[in-house]
């Protein structure tokens, strides 16, 4: 091998290595700013943003319910329609219309097939009965109620505050007024998001992920559970950049 052969291999590998050299710089240069950037990227706010409205319910379901007891079967049956019929014709009487009215089977008990050899009962049958209003008229069926002393007057036994005699108001709309929520729970979030950003010294990016959260439809309060208060919270995650 010549000493001219020996001097352009040198040359070629110096320069093949500077080349690689500079590739590497470049490389690492560029997997840096990379980096650098996908560290950026990554930050983020995370905020809740809530939306809430009061509705009416519309849709009301009131059990009428009340308590018979008797020795003689057949006669208890024969109070049994006395009295469902008296009902019906006092919520006839208040506006309800027939159609929203219905009237459950009866419930009989023997107690003497459940004594277990207790005390022998005063009544052998007893017998609860549930008449039952599913209306949309929401104000006509509240001013019924306030007047149901009257089937009292009549001897009708009217219980309460067994789970088949408690009144449920329902909101059915929720479809209709979802979008808007959801919307307004986003803006809220979007204005939480945006004062945590200034505070920061930032600037509020894109979504990174977003949650709608669950619907909730509950009474007002105690006193007014006619009235609902329909509420949601979406989680949502945004972008920070300097």
């Amino acid at each position: 091998m010549t000493d001219q052969t020996t001097r352009s291999n040198t040359s070629a590998a110096l320069l093949l290595g500077l080349f690689l050299l500079a590739a590497a710089g470049l490389l690492g240069y560029q997997l840096h700013s990379t980096a650098i950037a996908v560290k950026d990227y990554e930050r983020s706010v995370t905020v809740k943003g809530l939306a809430e409205q009061e509705l009416p319910a519309d849709i009301v379901i009131w059990p009428v319910s009340y308590a018979l007891a008797s020795n003689d079967l057949a006669a208890l049956y024969r109070d049994i329609d006395s009295n469902s019929e008296a009902i019906r014709q006092f919520l006839l009487a208040h506006d309800i219309a027939p159609a929203d009215i219905s009237v459950n089977a009866p419930t009989v008990t023997d107690k003497t097939a459940q004594s277990y050899g207790g005390p022998e009962p005063r009544f052998r049958y007893s017998a609860t009965q549930v008449v039952t209003v599913y209306s949309t008229d929401i104000d006509t069926v509240r001013r019924t109620m306030n007047s149901v002393g009257e089937l009292g007057k009549q001897g009708i036994v009217l219980t309460a505050g067994n789970y088949d005699s408690q009144t449920q108001y329902l909101f059915t709309g929720l479809n209709d007024i979802k979008p808007a929520m959801i919307e307004q729970a986003t803006n809220n979030a979007r204005e939480v998001a945006n004062k945590f950003a200034a505070d920061s010294n930032s600037r509020l990016g894109k979504i990174k992920r977003a949650s709608q959260g669950q619907f909730s439809i509950d009474a007002r309060d105690a006193n007014n559970p006619h009235i609902k208060k329909v509420r949601v919270v979406s989680t949502v995650e945004y972008y920070l950049a300097d």
